[in-house]
C-alpha cells in the first residue's frame, strides 16, 4: 500500500551513506506506487545548486556566520518553491539533510550559538518539520576514508576539516536524538548497504503503513 504526504530526512556525518539510501528508499517506495520526490541540501533548487558550488567548494573562506545564513536561505527558497508544494500534492518527500545538519555542522561543530542557528531554521522552514528522520550514525574517521575514496581525494570545505570537528558533529546529532527521540530512527551505518536498507525499509513500514 502507498504512502502519502511525508517528509523524510538523511541525516549523518560525511560518508555515512544518506544519498546512498535515500535512493535505495525512493526505489522501494516508487515500487510500492507512491510518488516520490528525491532532494538535497544545499540544492534543490536554481538558488540553492548554485550556493552548493560556493559552499562547499575546497579553500573557500566563509565566516561561521555567513555559513549558516548561506545555508538557512537555501533551505528556504526549497521549502517554498519545492517541499512545501510536494507534500501539498500527496508526494513523499525524501531530503539529504534538513534542519538537524545545521544544527549539528554550524552549531556542534562551527560552535555558533544554537539558539540563533535554530532561529534562523524557524524564519527558513516556518514550522515544517521532517515526519521521519534517519541517522546514518558511523564513526566519523571511518566516514572521512569512505568519502575520501568516493571523492578520488577532492574533499569538499568540510570533509577538510579536522577529526575534532566531525566528533562534535557526531555528539550533537545524538543531543539531538535524545531530545526528539519520536521523530529520529538512528541506524549503524558501518553495516552493509543492503542490512541498512532493509532496517530502514521495516521502519518506514512500521510507522507509516
Amino acid at each position: 500500500m502507498p504512502i502519502a504526504g511525508k517528509f523524510i530526512t538523511f541525516e549523518g556525518g560525511e560518508g555515512a551513506g544518506k544519498s546512498t539510501q535515500l535512493t535505495r528508499l525512493a526505489a522501494r517506495l516508487q515500487a510500492q506506487g507512491s510518488v516520490t520526490i528525491s532532494l538535497r541540501e544545499p540544492g534543490g533548487t536554481v538558488f540553492g545548486e548554485k550556493m552548493r558550488d560556493a559552499l562547499k567548494q575546497p579553500g573557500s573562506v566563509i565566516e561561521p556566520a555567513a555559513e549558516a545564513l548561506l545555508f538557512a536561505a537555501c533551505r528556504a527558497q526549497l521549502v517554498a518553491e519545492v517541499i512545501d508544494p510536494a507534500l501539498a500534492e500527496g508526494k513523499v518527500v525524501l531530503c539529504d539533510r534538513f534542519i538537524d545538519s545545521t544544527v549539528a555542522y554550524q552549531s556542534g561543530g562551527r560552535g555558533l550559538e544554537r539558539a540563533l542557528i535554530e532561529s534562523a531554521n524557524r524564519l527558513a522552514c516556518g514550522a515544517r518539520r521532517p515526519h521521519l528522520t534517519v541517522l546514518l550514525d558511523l564513526d566519523p574517521a571511518r566516514g572521512l576514508d569512505r568519502a575520501s575514496v568516493r571523492d578520488r581525494g577532492h574533499a569538499d570545505r568540510f570533509e577538510v576539516l579536522g577529526p575534532a570537528f566531525h566528533q562534535k558533529v557526531r555528539a550533537t546529532y545524538h543531543t539531538l536524538v535524545k531530545e526528539e527521540p519520536g521523530r529520529f530512527f538512528v541506524v549503524d551505518a558501518s553495516r552493509p548497504a543492503e542490512v541498512i536498507e532493509e532496517e530502514i525499509w521495516n521502519e518506514i513500514s512500521r510507522r507509516f503503513r
